[in-house]
């Protein structure tokens, strides 16, 4: 991945001892209103290494399925507790190309894990599928001295919308870089930089979101190998 995103990992097996590095026991996920888990962590990753740039691509209908299994078995190999996992359709800004680009991925929660065995999965995740980076999100009380970051979920977002609003915005493009839809029932999901904070609510906004019933949580966001 070479580009700030909203939610996902931007985008050979490795054989490591079950207990993973760092590795231990944290907190039991809890359930949202929006139906969500409130895991420990969150993993944002994808097989996925090509540039795409048409909607219409065939590979943004994939399921994951195979790479669903792969890396829960990932998790768990490293001494993690892997939860449930959420396909996405991300869309990103590229600076570089100049236009907008399109990406399938998952969202795996993750429980039973500190920060430098979470550290070390997604290393495994990135070097497995020979990904950039990986990004990964730890969920953390707002006024904990690691929390840098923020998870903004909202319900009725399409991609389209996404899209639309991206090209609209170009601060948010340039600053937030992009964000994904849950295949499934359309909820936004940004992990932006706390310092953002303000031009993500604005963003939401322009997604047609009513601030009030945006769900914010706050954490540590990494880039791994970023």
């Amino acid at each position: 991945m070479n580009r700030r995103l909203g939610t996902l990992a931007a985008v050979g097996a490795l054989t490591l001892g079950a207990t993973g590095a760092g590795t231990a026991a944290a907190s039991a996920p809890s359930s949202t209103g929006s139906g969500h888990t409130t895991a420990t962590a969150e993993i944002f990753a994808t097989d996925n290494t090509a540039t795409i740039t048409d909607p219409a691509d065939p590979r943004l209908k994939a399921r994951l399925v195979r790479f669903d299994h792969e890396v829960r078995e990932v998790i768990r190999t490293q001494g993690a507790k892997a939860g449930r996992s959420t396909l996405l359709d991300g869309v990103f800004w590229s600076s570089d190309l100049k236009q907008a680009t399109y990406e399938r991925s998952r969202e795996f929660d993750v429980n039973h894990v500190s920060a430098a065995g979470l550290h070390h999965i997604a290393d495994v995740i990135r070097k497995q599928y020979k990904q950039e980076s990986v990004l990964t999100f730890r969920h953390l009380p707002r006024t904990s001295p690691e929390t840098n970051a923020v998870d903004i979920e909202a319900t009725g977002v399409t991609s389209r919308k996404l899209h639309d609003a991206l090209l609209a915005d170009p601060e948010a493009r340039d600053e937030l870089g992009g964000g994904s839809v849950t295949a499934r029932d359309g909820r936004l999901i940004l992990i932006a930089p706390v310092a953002d904070l303000p031009l993500a609510k604005k963003f939401v906004g322009e997604l047609g979101v009513d601030w009030n019933k945006a769900q914010v949580r706050y954490g540590a966001e990494e880039f791994v190998g970023g």
